[in-house]
């Protein structure tokens, strides 16, 4: 209101400083954003006067200018705007991330559908056997294991995957101990880092992996049977159709893909994020078999649960639980390996959430677009990089990182 009488003061009497003087009394109590008390004023109030008070209201937010206001009142314009563009941009992105997650789990089953049936039919026509020859290969195995089920069930889900991962690991150990062959680490996504890898800082990660292996990963195996066993045995003499395998996978992709995400991402809380998953992040540049390098309790929760989930709740036969256990085993090794090699899955994602550690959490990338937790990757060299190498020449060359101040 004082504002207001000022404003109406300087239009009127801009230049009559001789008129007669005027008289303002107010007795109500005067409050502003920095104010609060009693103001009577009897006295004479000159032009300059008001005008001083304007500007020392002007200072203090009391009496906004009329071109600050119009000012901020673009800026809060702008901000809407940038506001419901990125709203926009958000949901586009977000679509745009689910078309992509579903074209690699379309394209991975169309895959897996047409080497599965040429690599059936190459089978039979090599061996000359007759009929399903995978039904006869597991009707042979079953026979072999006949009264011993769990056995079967044991071999499949942790013989299997543990000879796949050591393997595969073995390989990627070599070149991280010994940089050789160089034509693999000419692919390094770190080029700087793990040239070699340190052999005390390597000699721990092994020991923490062979313990969460032998004492975690082994137990819950045995617990995932037996619940999977009060609804049907996992080891019945039927394999499941092609089809419905897929299917399975698919739904467990889903499932890992939203208990990783989430489950990732609350043990980046504070409170959570020193004392458990500080450990994995030791690796700022990972290699494969730190996968499983992890405190026992994420080790259970974040790497086992939102894998084992699957099988369990649709009672999976222990052919489509092992192919899943080997795929997500090698899944996450060439996440991790630190190397975009030619036609292999990018580990761009997440080997960017090692080096940032606030951004990547899932594994397909849609709840991190939901989320709006790739924001900062979908900015960075290593998202243009982030994509299937059908060529030789390395990313990181074709792609080359920003040159730095100085350089």
């Amino acid at each position: 209101m004082y504002c207001l009488l000022v404003a109406s003061f300087l239009q009127t009497h801009r230049g009559e400083e001789n008129k007669p003087d005027l008289k303002i009394t107010r007795q109500a109590p005067f409050t502003s954003g920095y104010h609060t008390g009693q103001l009577t004023r009897k006295e004479p109030i000159s032009v300059a006067h008001l005008s001083d008070n304007k500007a020392r209201l002007k200072q203090a937010g009391s009496c906004p200018d009329p071109e600050q206001h119009g000012s901020r009142a673009a800026r809060t314009e702008d901000m809407r705007g940038s506001q419901t563009s990125s709203r926009q941009d958000a949901s586009g992105g977000l679509w745009d991330s689910v078309k992509k997650a579903a074209v690699v789990i379309g394209s991975g089953i169309l895959f897996l559908a047409a080497f599965g049936n040429s690599l059936t039919w190459h089978l039979q026509k090599f061996w000359g056997a007759s009929g399903d020859f995978w039904q006869n290969l597991w009707t042979k195995l079953y026979v072999m294991f006949e009264g011993h089920n769990e056995a079967l069930f044991y071999m499949g889900t942790m013989l299997v995957p543990t000879v796949v991962f050591w393997s595969f690991n073995g390989l990627l150990l070599l070149v991280d101990t010994t940089g050789r062959p160089s034509f693999i680490t000419r692919y390094r996504i770190q080029a700087d880092k793990n040239n070699p890898v340190e052999p005390e800082k390597l000699r721990q990660a092994l020991k923490t992996v062979l313990f969460n292996q032998l004492f975690i990963s082994a137990p819950a195996v045995v617990v995932a049977y037996h619940l999977t066993r009060w609804r049907r045995d996992p080891c019945g003499p039927e394999l499941p159709t092609f089809h419905w395998a897929l299917a399975e996978l698919t739904i467990f992709s889903i499932l890992e893909e939203v208990l990783f995400y989430y489950s990732h991402r609350l043990f980046h809380h504070p409170n959570l994020y020193k004392r458990f998953h500080k450990q994995h992040h030791e690796w700022t540049a990972p290699i494969g078999v730190v996968a499983t390098y992890a405190h026992p309790l994420e080790h259970t929760l974040s790497n086992l649960l939102p894998v084992v989930i699957g099988p369990v709740l649709l009672a999976s036969h222990v052919s489509s639980t092992c192919m899943w256990y080997c795929l997500a085993l090698v899944s996450t090794t060439i996440s991790h390996c630190g190397y975009h090699l030619p036609f292999l899955p990018s580990p761009e994602f997440h080997d960017f959430h090692h080096l940032r550690f606030n951004q990547c959490f899932g594994v397909f990338g849609v709840l991190d677009r939901l989320h709006g937790t790739d924001a900062k990757f979908r900015q960075s060299k290593q998202y243009e990089r982030h994509a299937l190498l059908t060529g030789l020449t390395p990313l990181t060359e074709s792609i080359p990182d920003v040159p730095k101040k100085g350089q």
